[in-house]
This record gives structure tokens, C-alpha cells and sequence, in this order.
């Protein structure tokens, strides 16, 4: 059995992961196609703020995504293994990709049984049905990553209480909220805001122990 945190003398001294880094620098490259086409799609609604686009949990998510992947393909690429600060900040970008998606999906399930359908184009579906699954699959296959620290749930939890509470001081000034369960015209009261918001921060702290746990398992080599 082989742990898989732990490093061989021949794994550092191999030949760099080129198909690794194929594969992640080809995430890169088709989130930032979903993210440009998203962007566009959206400019064709009336109600579209360029402003609005950044705001979107979801959104950051993937930026941070695309961004973080090419790194990780252009050292997968050169080296054998990835450094400890790629590990861990991938964990947190992947927390927070994985967890995005499965918010965006019970959005979209809740706005159709509500009759209230949302548009979903392809670009909205590779960037929360599509990359999110095949990242996590990646994190879990590819050679020469370490351990994660379990101190990034913490900070993925910091960030997301941070982006709500500045989401929810934009809300009040420009009257519009990414979200549904942000929005107090839309809900029934302080208690359902508590009770969606504390979801999806349990989704989030479930989603962040795996992602860090799968860096913990061992497997045959």
C-alpha cells in the first residue's frame, strides 16, 4: 500500500506529469471559454450588470478555478510533484468549485418546482454540472499531490462568511442579491435566511472534509 501524501525518492526525481498537465491546463482553458461564454449570454438580458456577474459566489469560484489549474498543469508539466502551497490552495478552490455546483443545482430544482424556471446555458452547465465532478475525479487520480491541510476548511468557511456579509451590505445598497436565500423580499423571514445560509455552510464544511480527507486515503500504488 502506498500513502498517497507521501512521496517516493523515484516519484521526485521522475519526469515531470505531462499528461497531468495536459488535463488541468485543458480545465483551465474550457472554464474560461464557460466563463467568457456565460458573460456574454448574460448581456443579452436587460437586466444584466457586468457588476452582478462578479458577485456571483459561483463565479469567483470558477475565476479562481481557471486561474489555479493553469498554475497547477504548468508545474505538473515541469515537475514531478506539486508543491505544498499548490495543495493546499487547490483544495480550497476546489471546495468551493464542488460545492457551487451542488448550490446551483438545488437552486435550479427549486426554482422549477416553484414554476419559476431559470435558464441554464451550456456554459452554466459545464461550469457547475460538468468541471466540478471531473476536477474532483483529477484530485483524486493524479500523481504527486500531497496532503492538504484540514486549516483550508476553516478558511474556505472564513471566506464564504466574508463574501455573504459584504454581498449582503451590496444587496441593501443596489437592491439586488446573487442569490435567492440572500434576498429578504424573497424569503419568509429572519429564520429561513438562518436556516438556507447555515446549509450551505454545512455543504460547504462536508464538501471541504472530503476534499481534504481524499488527500488521507491510501491505495495501492
Amino acid at each position: 500500500m502506498l500513502d498517497v501524501a507521501t512521496t517516493s525518492p523515484r516519484m521526485l526525481s521522475g519526469a515531470p506529469r505531462l499528461d497531468v498537465g495536459v488535463v488541468r491546463l485543458a480545465f483551465a482553458v474550457v472554464c474560461v471559454v464557460a466563463l467568457v461564454a456565460r458573460y456574454i449570454w448574460g448581456l443579452g438580458s436587460a437586466t444584466f450588470a457586468p457588476s452582478n456577474y462578479y458577485a456571483y459566489l459561483t463565479i469567483q469560484s470558477n475565476i479562481a478555478f481557471a486561474t489555479v489549474m493553469a498554475i497547477a498543469g504548468v508545474l505538473a508539466c515541469r515537475t514531478a510533484r506539486d508543491p505544498d502551497w499548490l495543495t493546499t490552495v487547490r483544495a480550497g478552490v476546489l471546495t468551493c468549485t464542488i460545492t457551487a455546483g451542488i448550490v446551483f443545482a438545488v437552486i435550479v430544482q427549486q426554482s422549477g418546482s416553484n414554476t419559476v424556471p431559470i435558464d441554464v446555458p451550456w456554459s452554466d452547465i459545464i461550469l457547475h454540472f460538468w468541471l466540478p465532478p471531473l476536477a474532483a475525479l483529477e484530485w483524486f487520480l493524479s500523481p504527486g499531490r500531497g496532503r492538504a491541510p484540514w486549516r483550508i476548511v476553516v478558511f474556505v468557511l472564513g471566506y464564504t462568511l466574508s463574501w455573504g456579509g459584504l454581498t449582503m451590505l451590496r444587496g441593501t445598497a443596489v437592491g439586488w442579491y446573487p442569490y435567492y436565500f440572500l434576498d429578504p423580499g424573497q424569503l419568509d423571514g429572519v429564520a429561513e435566511f438562518f436556516t438556507l445560509s447555515g446549509l450551505s455552510l454545512a455543504v460547504f464544511t462536508v464538501v471541504g472534509l472530503g476534499v481534504v480527507g481524499v488527500t488521507r486515503l491510501r491505495r495501492k500504488a
